[in-house]
């Protein structure tokens, strides 16, 4: 009896959808589908506008590259971070948040849950969008599969372990991504920007950067890569040998190609006016040094109110006139050779110290920051690839599964996501960041705080390391945590007193609301089909 009982209770669960033939369930959901397209797409939308906006941010607010650049560049490495990396990350968000064992037998329940998970992450996007608040696509899409599961099955499935790793990383993200920029950022300044001729070194270390770089996301392609470009299958010892080659040949084509243009560059302004190339005329050395021959050139400039001097010669932007380094103490300037007592090293903690970090009031030479805007260039495009390898499948990972049961009248999506689904969602992104984008960018790149080219290079890498690290192992952290902490971490170490704390901590606090506030949203979409819609 008690066999026939459970036979009979299981038949009733499930014979509905044994009854209806394929045909029939799509029919009765084609609206459903048309529906979630278009939130996918706002969803898209809302992101590009609020999410992209921060992976460029800081290159804006740097003036490495303009607005409409970053807009371009935005398009072409969102779409590639998502094509070829991106299916981790979207199969996480799909199937790893909740059981969906719980949903075998109600495809509908499972596709029209899917439906309120994009209205609910979408509505929350626009909110935070409208408010200048950079947050997470990836939480708010994780809140809003936490809020429609709850309405229908409680707590049961919600894999706990999953969402515990997903809280930790608000944490652990902007945390790892601060401290690799942090310490680059000190290395930089220890081998470029406290020298004396800071262009000259600059030259010297930029083509290992590169190696770094490029090699770094190259093995972040090929290695465990996209199953939908036949990557998967590359094994570990290729993988490593490519990043080498390809690190190699980048690193060769900026020393032996690309430097005698940058130079040219970055002497432009000074040959429109005859002045000699002071810092990158390789005939400059440790003796004579290139302020040396700005010294002997006494030239003034209209600038000389506002310099940007170096290390030792202090030399303004634009301008070719020595003027002493200004400390923060009134009345009193610090001369070269006190600022070089000041950053000997000494074993004392105070010492040590004030060797290892920057001069905090320092003002770096401009031609060097302009050397650094020429990598800070690739590095947007090395931020811009890993959000589009984290990110973008976030937002077309409730689509996918959409169109998986729909397809399939199956709630396993055992498929890969489509390529086509990942387009549609790049699409939705790239038409957002072209026309709210700018709203968000301001934040990050020049609100928060002071960025030069610099500090964004060690910013943009710190982040996309840390985004890229993680989407190699499935784990959605949010490259948007990942900025904002890179950003106030290395404003911390470049200045102390640059950071806007005020809107720091607005950010943060939006940050912690984002996995509720779309959870609600979307248990109140819920809840209304709930009510509203036979759910068998």
């Amino acid at each position: 009896m008690d066999t026939l009982t459970l036979t009979t209770m299981t038949n009733l669960i499930t014979s509905t959808a044994a009854s209806m033939t394929l045909a029939e369930f799509q029919s009765s959901l084609l609206w459903a589908l048309i529906i979630g397209a278009i939130l996918a797409f706002l969803l898209g939308f809302g992101m590009g506008a609020n999410d992209v906006s921060n992976a460029f941010g800081t290159s804006v607010g740097s003036k490495a590259v303009g607005l409409k650049t970053a807009y371009c560049m935005a398009t072409v490495f969102e779409t590639l971070g998502a094509v070829l990396v991106g299916y981790n990350v979207s199969d996480t968000m799909r199937k790893l948040v909740v059981d969906i064992d719980l949903y075998k037998g109600e495809p509908k329940t499972l596709l029209l849950g899917q439906v309120a998970v994009l209205a609910g992450a979408s509505a929350w996007l626009f909110i935070a969008t409208f408010a200048k608040l950079p947050v997470s696509t990836t939480h708010s899409v994780v809140g809003a599969t936490l809020g429609f599961s709850i309405v229908m099955k409680g707590f049961n499935g919600i894999e706990w372990p999953k969402v515990a790793e997903i809280a930790a990383s608000w944490v652990i993200s902007p945390a790892l991504s601060g401290l690799i920029s942090s310490v680059l950022y000190v290395i930089v300044d220890h081998l470029v920007l406290r020298r004396p001729n800071p262009v000259q070194a600059g030259f010297r270390v930029l083509p290992i950067f590169y190696f770094v770089c490029l090699a770094f996301n190259t093995f972040a392609v090929s290695y465990q890569g996209s199953k939908i470009i036949g990557l998967a299958s590359i094994p570990l010892w290729l993988a490593f040998t490519l990043a080498i080659v390809v690190g190699l040949l980048s690193a060769l084509i900026f020393h032996f190609i690309a430097r005698p243009f940058l130079m040219k560059w970055i002497n432009k302004d000074d040959e429109s006016r005859n002045i000699p190339k002071a810092y990158t005329n390789d005939a400059c050395s440790d003796s004579i040094t290139c302020s040396d021959v700005s010294i002997e050139l006494g030239e003034s400039s209209p600038n000389e109110k506002q310099p940007r001097p170096s290390m030792d010669s202090r030399i303004g932007r634009g301008t070719n006139k020595v003027v002493p380094f200004q400390s923060n103490a009134k009345n009193h300037e610090i001369t070269p050779e006190e600022e070089k007592q000041i950053q000997e090293f000494k074993l004392h903690p105070r010492g040590f110290v004030a060797w290892l970090f920057p001069v905090r009031d320092r003002t770096e030479d401009a031609k060097t920051l302009k050397l650094f805007g020429s990598i800070q260039v690739f590095t947007a495009c090395f931020a811009g690839f890993a959000h589009g390898a984290n990110d973008v499948s976030n937002a077309v990972a409730p689509l996918a599964a959409i169109w998986s049961i729909y397809h399939d009248m199956n709630v396993e999506q055992k498929g890969e996501t489509p390529i086509y689904v990942l387009l549609f969602g790049v699409f939705a992104i790239v038409v957002g960041l072209w026309i709210l984008g700018h709203r968000v960018i301001r934040t990050v790149g020049e609100d928060m705080s002071e960025i030069h080219p610099a500090s964004g290079f060690c910013i943009e890498f710190g982040a996309a390391v840390t985004a890229l690290c993680a989407s190699k192992v499935g784990l959605p952290i949010s490259t948007t945590h990942c900025l904002v902490g890179s950003v106030v971490s290395v404003g911390t170490v470049k200045s102390g007193e640059g950071i806007d704390w005020k809107l720091f901590r607005n950010v943060a606090l939006s940050w912690i609301v984002t996995l509720p506030v779309s959870g609600v949203i979307s248990a109140l979409i819920m809840l209304l089909m709930k009510l509203t819609i036979n759910m068998n």
